[in-house]
């Protein structure tokens, strides 16, 4: 599955952004969604996912409570709503898929998209 992410750019401390993910593929349809971060000199990490069906979502808990994953099937689409946002949170966020599980661990991601820059100045 092939993935194009958007939406990224610059917001103060507080406000909020959405990201948005396109899937295309034949197989689309079949995968779970989800996002990761990954910021200047650290490891990239989960922020969010997602079923196909929408019915099971998963949060970090450096997120949860701001952060809301959402899918649009008709559209192919997985967007991130970001509120409250940190400076923490600056980071790069990369949009990837799954044909196993919302749950699933970080090395069975195996589609991702290229990155969208999140930058939250204080």
């Amino acid at each position: 599955v092939q993935l194009q992410a958007s939406g990224g750019g610059l917001v103060q401390a507080g406000g909020s952004l959405r990201l948005s993910c396109a899937a295309s593929g034949r197989t689309a349809s079949n995968y779970a969604m989800g996002w990761f971060r990954q910021a200047l000199g650290k490891e990239r990490e989960f922020v969010a996912s997602i079923s196909w069906s929408g019915g099971s979502t998963q949060y970090s808990d450096s997120v949860k409570g701001r952060f809301t994953i959402s899918i649009d099937n008709a559209k192919n689409t997985v967007n991130l709503e970001m509120n409250s946002l940190k400076p923490e949170d600056t980071a790069v966020y990369y949009c990837a898929a799954n044909p196993y599980s919302d749950r699933a661990a970080r090395g069975w991601w195996n589609s991702w998209g290229r990155g969208t820059l999140v930058t939250v100045s204080s």
